[in-house]
C-alpha cells in the first residue's frame, strides 16, 4: 500500500480524464500499450497500481504531461 494514497488517487485521476480528454478508449490505449483492455480496466478500477513509469508512458501516449497531471494531483 501508499504511503499517499490520496495522492495517488488524485494523480490517477488524472490519467483517467487526460485519457477521456483525449476521446481515447481502453481498448485503444491498451492495444498502445500492447496489453489487453483489461490492464487499463483494472487500474482505473484501482485494482491495479501503476508505476511510475507507466503512468510516465500512459500520460505521453495519451498526449499529456505527466509532469502537469501530478502537480493537478498534488495542488487537489
Amino acid at each position: 500500500s501508499s504511503l499517499f494514497p490520496d495522492f495517488y488517487d488524485r494523480a490517477l485521476a488524472e490519467v483517467v480524464a487526460a485519457r477521456a480528454k483525449a476521446g481515447v478508449t481502453q481498448a485503444s490505449l491498451a492495444k498502445q500499450l500492447g496489453r489487453p483492455q483489461s490492464f487499463v480496466a483494472k487500474y482505473e478500477a484501482k485494482e491495479r497500481r501503476l508505476d511510475v513509469a507507466e503512468f510516465v508512458m500512459i500520460a505521453r501516449l495519451l498526449g499529456a504531461d505527466p509532469h502537469k497531471l501530478l502537480r493537478s494531483a498534488e495542488k487537489a
